[in-house]
């Protein structure tokens, strides 16, 4: 059964959508996704940085999830370890319930993918859903991840899947 074409808009986020993430991170399908970790949001979206692109993705103008592209060479807390360029690491959710296995997060990140890819010197996008997070690790090798490795990252272990230029361009 085909899926019906979903259209997605990511638009920059800002200062003025900090209430919503919250309220998004509150939600027990987001908790699950990324755990309940508190990125902070009215500081996260007031500090600008050329290494990161916070979206919100739009469904007819109404916020329905988030992306997050970072650059993971130049992210400043050096999340990824000591990483060389040319990669991208995306976190992604939806964030309204009822948008949720309707073919949005698909949507969300075929447009990260994109945007991602735009870039001539990216050469790979990295991503580290929770280990226990089975449905987010089939979502993923759809795209073309790969498992790369289990890894801790704070307190949360995570599985590390990476999607190589080649693979995204190969797929398509």
């Amino acid at each position: 059964m085909a899926m019906k074409q979903v259209s997605i808009r990511l638009r920059p986020a800002t200062a003025h959508d900090a209430p919503l993430l919250r309220r998004w991170d509150a939600q027990p399908h987001v908790v699950a996704a990324k755990s309940d970790e508190d990125w902070h949001w009215e500081t996260e979206l007031a500090n600008r940085s050329d290494w990161r692109e916070s979206r919100i993705a739009e469904v007819d103008g109404r916020p329905i999830g988030f992306v997050d592209i970072i650059d993971a060479a130049r992210e400043e807390t050096h999340y990824w370890g000591d990483v060389p360029e040319g990669l991208r690491a995306i976190d992604i959710w939806i964030g309204e319930p009822e948008y949720l296995g309707r073919g949005y997060g698909t949507a969300m990140m075929q447009c990260a993918l994109e945007r991602c890819f735009a870039d001539p010197s990216v050469t790979a996008v990295l991503i580290d859903p929770l280990a226990d997070n089975v449905r987010a690790h089939r979502f993923y090798e759809r795209f073309g991840f790969r498992f790369v490795e289990q890894r801790r990252f704070g307190e949360d272990l995570c599985h590390v899947y990476r999607l190589e230029r080649a693979d995204f361009f190969e797929q398509r």
